[in-house]
């Protein structure tokens, strides 16, 4: 991976936070780094982000995407720790799978899910590759703060169209490419980088990198249209209840601008 001498901003929560330098994207090496991070300190830098929360301030409690998923195959693209898939198996979903890049996140779910009396059909791969997943067989396709870290959105889209079902629903959130430009200082919100900008970027967190592209929302939008999904709902405003429970930089931007966005489409 080449890297050049532009230095960029990174934004995680109310601020910038470490590193960040534009390269140039190999898919190959993206997917080495980025599983080696998730392998390692990826739990411990970035914690975990599960249902119900679909991430900063928006919750299925109160969005109720899901709907009933009793007796529903069920897909997460980008399982983690399995705390999601324990989420949707605790509600009667009869079939659970879920795949990641990871290994190491794979252990942890399968431990997760089974000291939970829980089990799944896990899988390691990129989620933009073939790894084996049924096609035309799940009721439900969702994905809690991991789209984000593919390098081929217009294939993980394709792909996860063919695993639905006709009418079946994809559910998926990110971080809001907005927040990613805009950072906290004395109390004033600042814009540090480009809306367009959807070039590559590595960020060295302590010890430990990670690497990313900050897609616009109509990029999001528009690849699904053309993945054949329509889109039902978009929401991006936090809400007021979880708002009030912290009174940090970053609730205070949320109030201003979106942090999190969570997209619900139907296959046609």
């Amino acid at each position: 991976m080449e890297k050049n001498a532009v230095s960029r901003t990174n934004i995680i929560g109310g601020g910038e936070v470490g590193q960040a330098v534009s390269i140039h994207m190999k898919k190959d090496t993206v997917h080495r780094a980025n599983s080696l991070f998730w392998d390692t300190k990826g739990n411990d830098l970035l914690g975990t982000t599960a249902l119900p929360h679909y991430g900063a301030f928006i919750s299925e409690e109160k969005c109720q995407l899901l709907g009933d998923i009793t007796g529903k195959k069920v897909l997460e693209i980008g399982c983690g720790t399995g705390h999601s898939l324990q989420y949707v198996g605790e509600r009667k979903a009869s079939e659970l799978w879920g795949v990641d890049l990871s290994q190491e996140q794979i252990k942890k779910a399968e431990e997760h899910l089974t000291a939970n009396g829980l089990s799944a059909k896990l899988v390691c791969s990129p989620m933009e590759e073939e790894c084996g997943i049924p096609q035309n067989y799940f009721d439900i396709v969702y994905s809690v703060y991991a789209i984000g870290w593919t390098t081929d959105l217009e294939a993980t889209f394709c792909r996860i169209a063919s695993y639905l079902k006709k009418d079946g629903k994809f559910i998926f959130s990110w971080s809001h490419p907005i927040h990613k430009c805009v950072a906290v200082e004395n109390d004033t919100l600042l814009f540090k980088k480009s809306y367009f900008d959807e070039s590559w970027y590595s960020v060295t967190l302590g010890d430990s990198s990670l690497t990313l592209s900050d897609r616009k929302l109509s990029t999001y939008i528009n690849v699904l249209a053309k993945a054949g999904f329509i889109m039902e709902e978009l929401i991006e405003e936090s809400d007021e209840d979880m708002l009030a429970l912290r009174e940090d930089d970053f609730a205070k931007k949320a109030k201003m601008l979106p942090a999190t966005f969570v997209i619900k489409a139907r296959k046609q």
